[in-house]
């Protein structure tokens, strides 16, 4: 690898990570004209089915790392459960965006919280939790209810138990640090709804940011963004402001989202982050000028960052393993697309699990409560009950 940037169409991209998020950053880079190399374990990966090219081992293996910089001009990841080490082991030779600095934050609840806080972002108070002493003390200062989560290693509601009382803390203690050594209690947050903002900056420091998405959940997971969100001007406003402020303090060369509570009293809390795509903006493929998966093309390469506008309300359904299952095997695509607006995006994962992120549907509509009901039905009748 050689030279800072920009990298044009023709370079070599490399992604960690085989899962749908990388598939769709490589169709997009591949559309775009740019060549995409993929670490993965999985040699039949979603991603690996796209790339040009696939380097099969696990996310842990140095070397492997090592291999994939060298033959890409830039390397990024799409989730951050990646070997942290590795990574920076490997930026010494090429361009890794963002850095590992920024996915040793995103990976350490504490970390991430510390690294907020110092910033001045608001986030939920919150503990260090390792003993059962720490335990003790941190509900008598937090309260319950309040969330306690693994420090590492959680996503889509894994590693985290709300203790409804003190009563529970022993066992949601016991449970847990079996999973990790370090824990956090976050006081619960009273909140109005959940809201995401994908901010992307390039190397020269330019930050654009996408609408805010309006995010339902169901059992930890994503089931429905919404966009424009159904907030106030003034907190979408904020909303971006604070990404936007996110994405600068931490030097993120690439995508982040930032997720966020809307409290009761309209106040903003930061929840999460992620540097990486992210499942809230799958929006973007079809309501947007450029995708989120295009924009963080064209930030790890050094391209003008594309427009963030708007075209059309949309909103995104969620399909788990959970519709092949409804429906008795393959979902009925031919209903499901039937639906007025309606846009299939499939991962090309080989086993329908429960649970399992299989693909998503976008709704485009003239307003976000017909775009919900055209969603929420084009859902129902992929599981055969339309």
């Amino acid at each position: 690898m050689t030279g800072a940037g920009p990298f044009l169409p023709g370079s070599t991209l490399g992604v960690v990570g085989g899962g749908q998020l990388g598939r769709m950053f490589a169709l997009d880079a591949r559309r775009m004209g740019y060549k995409v190399v993929v670490l993965d374990p999985d040699p039949e990966s979603p991603t690996g089915q796209i790339a040009d090219d696939r380097i099969v081992a696990p996310y842990t293996d140095a070397d492997a790392m090592r291999q994939l910089v060298q033959r890409c001009d830039v390397v990024t990841y799409e989730f951050e459960n990646v070997n942290a080490d590795a990574v920076a082991n490997a930026e010494g030779s090429g361009h890794v965006r963002p850095g590992s600095h920024v996915l040793r934050i995103a990976q350490h609840r504490l970390i991430e919280k510390g690294a907020l806080v110092k910033n001045g972002f608001p986030v939920a108070e919150y503990a260090e939790v390792d003993t059962m002493a720490d335990m003790v003390k941190a509900v008598e200062r937090i309260g319950t209810p309040a969330v306690l989560k693994t420090a590492t290693s959680g996503y889509d509601g894994k590693g985290q138990i709300v203790l409804r009382s003190a009563v529970d803390m022993r066992e949601a203690h016991s449970e847990l640090r079996r999973h990790s050594e370090a824990l956090i209690l976050e006081a619960f947050v009273p909140f109005e709804l959940e809201i995401s903002v994908i901010a992307a900056r390039g190397p020269d420091g330019d930050v654009v940011c996408f609408p805010p998405s309006e995010n339902q959940h169901v059992n930890g997971i994503l089931d429905v963004s919404i966009v424009p969100a159904r907030i106030p001007d003034q907190v979408r406003d904020a909303a971006i402001k604070l990404a936007s402020g996110i994405a600068e303090a931490l030097d993120v060369v690439g995508l982040v989202a930032v997720e966020m509570f809307v409290t009761t009293d309209g106040q903003l809390l930061v929840n999460e982050i992620a540097p990486r795509p992210h499942n809230s903006g799958h929006y973007t493929q079809d309501a947007c000028a450029t995708s989120q998966y295009e924009q963080l093309v064209r930030a790890i390469c050094g391209l003008p960052l594309g427009s963030t506008e708007l075209l059309s309300p949309v909103v995104m359904v969620n399909l788990l393993g959970d519709i092949w299952a409804d429906a008795g095997g393959t979902p009925d695509w031919d209903a499901a697309l039937g639906v007025h607006g309606a846009v299939l995006h499939l991962y090309g994962k080989s086993e329908a699990r429960i649970g399992r992120k299989m693909a998503h549907i976008n709704v485009t509509a003239p307003d976000v409560e017909t775009a919900l009901a055209r969603a929420l039905d084009a859902r129902e009748r992929a599981a055969g009950r339309g």
